[in-house]
C-alpha cells in the first residue's frame, strides 16, 4: 500500500500544497511517535528498492572487470591495456557521483532512482554493439567509460536513504544500502564465471542478456513504490558550504582508502592474478573462480562496519580498521616477495574484508560529524532544534556525494598503481607498498582528528 504526504501529516497540520509524484511533505523520523507509527515502514520500503537499483548500478559499472576476462588473444590487448579499460568506468563514476548526489535534492529520490536505473541499459546496449574481435581499443575505452553511470547511483541512493533515517539507525541504514549495492560486484563475476564455465569465453554478450530485465525491474520498482521526500531538498550551496570544512577532506582522505580500496581491489583482483600468477590462472575462468571472493565479503561485511560504529563510535572502529588495513597489505606484499599463492589470497580477501567494515564506519562518521559541531554550537544536543537537524543533514548529505566521488577516485589509483608496478617491476610490489603506506597516513590522521585528547576534538564522532 502506498504512502502520500496525507497519511503522514499529524493531525491540525494544515495541508501542504498538492503535488503529484508520490512526495511527503512532513517526514519527522527523530520524533519516536512518528518513526514507530509511519515513518519506520516507509524508510523500509524505500531502503529495499533502493539497494536493489543500487546493486544493478554496482553491477553494471564493475562491468568491465568480467568483460576483459573474455578479451582473449584476437582482441590484441596486453594487461596494462587492460587495466585502463577497468580503470575509465571507475574514473567517469567517481565524476558523476557528485551531480548525482544532488539530483535527489532536485528531481526527489523516486524521480532520479527511475532514471538512474533506466540509463544503465545505455552501457549494455553499446557493449552489445561493439564487442567482436576487430575493434578499436579506442572505442573499447569509450564504451567501457560509459558504465560509469552506475558507479554515480550509490552517491544518489546513499544521499536519498541519508534523509530517510533518524541519527541513531543512519550506521546501520547506510551500511545495509551500501553493502547490498557493493555486492553488485561480486554478483556480476559470479555471473561472468558462470557464463566462462557454461557457455565459454566467446559469449560475453550472455552476461548483458541477464541484466537486461533486472534494470527493468529496478526502474518500474522505484516508479511503482518508491517516494520522494521534500524535505530532502537543499539549497544550491551545500557543496560549497562543505568544500570550506576540514573535515571535508579529513573524510574524502579516509573514504579513498576504504571504498576506494575496495572498488578498485573488485575491478583489479582478477587482472592482477592472472598477471603476478601465470602459472596459477593460465585460463580466465580460473581467475574467475577466486576474483568474486573479495568482493562478496567486503559487501557482506560493510553493515557490520556501520553497526560497530553505531555502537563503538565511528572514528575508533575506522582507526583500528586502518591498522588492520595496513597489516593485510603487508601480509601481500611478503607472500609477493616468497610467491606464495595461499598467503596472497588470504592477504587479499582481509583487504577486502577490512575495506568493506572501514566502508561502513566512514560513512557512519559523516553525519556524526556535522551533528557534533551543530551540538558545540548549541550548546547541548536538547537545543539543537529541528534547524539545527535540518542544517545537518543538509551537509552530510553534500558530504556523502563530494567524499563518495573522491573516494571511488581512489579505485582509478588503485588501477593505476598496479599498471605501472607491473609495467616497471613485473610484479605488484611497488603497488602494495603504496598501499600499506597510505593505510598507515590514514590511522595516523582518523587519530590526530578524532581520537587525539584535545579541547579542539569533536565529541561523538
Amino acid at each position: 500500500m502506498s504512502t502520500t504526504a496525507e497519511d503522514l501529516r499529524p493531525a491540525g497540520r494544515a495541508a501542504a500544497p498538492a503535488r503529484s509524484g508520490r512526495w511527503i511533505d512532513d517526514w519527522r523520523p527523530e520524533e519516536p511517535v512518528f518513526w514507530e507509527n509511519t515513518g519506520a515502514r516507509v524508510a523500509r520500503r524505500n531502503l529495499a528498492l533502493s539497494i536493489f537499483s543500487e546493486h544493478i548500478g554496482f553491477s553494471v559499472w564493475s562491468l568491465w572487470s568480467v568483460i576483459v576476462l573474455f578479451l582473449g588473444p584476437k582482441y590484441h590487448i596486453d594487461a596494462a591495456g587492460k587495466f585502463l579499460l577497468t580503470t575509465v568506468p571507475t574514473l567517469a563514476g567517481s565524476v558523476l557521483r557528485v551531480p548525482y548526489t544532488f539530483a535527489v535534492a532536485r528531481f526527489g529520490g523516486r524521480n532520479w532512482t527511475i532514471f538512474s536505473a533506466a540509463v544503465l541499459l545505455v552501457p549494455l546496449a553499446a557493449t552489445a554493439v561493439v564487442l567482436k574481435p576487430g575493434v578499436s581499443y579506442t572505442t573499447l575505452i569509450i564504451v567501457a567509460t560509459l558504465a560509469g553511470v552506475g558507479g554515480g547511483n550509490f552517491a544518489s541512493s546513499m544521499a536519498n536513504i541519508n534523509a530517510y533515517y533518524p541519527e541513531r539507525l543512519k550506521g546501520r541504514a547506510l551500511g545495509l544500502n551500501a553493502g547490498g549495492g557493493n555486492l553488485g560486484v561480486a554478483a556480476v563475476q559470479l555471473i561472468g564465471l558462470l557464463v566462462l564455465a557454461t557457455a565459454g569465453k566467446d559469449h560475453p554478450r550472455l552476461v548483458l542478456a541477464i541484466y537486461l530485465p533486472l534494470i527493468v525491474l529496478a526502474a518500474l520498482g522505484a516508479a511503482l513504490f518508491m517516494d520522494n521526500l521534500t524535505s530532502a531538498r537543499n539549497d544550491t550551496h551545500a557543496m560549497r558550504d562543505v568544500a570550506r570544512d576540514g573535515h571535508t577532506w579529513v573524510m574524502s582522505l579516509l573514504y579513498i582508502g576504504t571504498f576506494g580500496s575496495f572498488i578498485g581491489f573488485g575491478f583489479a583482483f582478477g587482472q592482477v592474478l592472472q598477471v603476478q600468477f601465470k602459472a596459477d590462472f593460465s585460463t580466465p575462468i580460473k581467475a574467475a573462480y577466486l576474483t568474486f571472493l573479495g568482493p562478496l565479503i567486503g559487501s557482506l561485511i560493510r553493515p557490520v562496519g556501520g553497526m560497530l560504529a553505531d555502537r563503538l563510535g565511528g572514528a575508533r572502529v575506522t582507526f583500528v580498521n586502518f591498522v588492520a588495513m595496513a597489516a593485510s597489505a603487508g601480509l601481500v606484499l611478503a607472500a609477493s616477495r616468497v610467491d606464495s599463492l595461499p598467503l596472497f589470497i588470504t592477504g587479499f580477501l582481509l583487504l577486502f574484508a577490512f575495506s568493506g567494515i572501514g566502508n561502513g564506519s566512514t560513512y557512519k562518521m559523516i553525519p556524526a560529524i556535522f551533528r557534533a559541531k551543530a551540538i558545540r554550537s548549541g550548546g547541548e544536543e536538547a537545543a539543537l532544534g529541528a534547524d539545527g537537524l535540518r542544517e545537518s543533514r543538509r551537509l552530510s548529505g553534500a558530504l556523502i556525494g563530494l567524499a563518495g566521488a573522491i573516494g571511488a577516485f581512489g579505485g582509478v589509483l588503485v588501477n593505476l598503481a598496479f599498471r605501472e608496478s607491473f609495467l616497471t617491476y613485473k610484479t605488484g610490489d611497488g603497488a602494495y607498498i603504496a598501499f600499506l603506506a597510505f593505510y598507515a597516513l590514514c590511522f595516523i590522521v582518523t587519530w590526530a582528528v578524532y581520537l587525539r585528547p584535545s579541547p579542539g576534538r569533536l565529541a561523538g564522532v
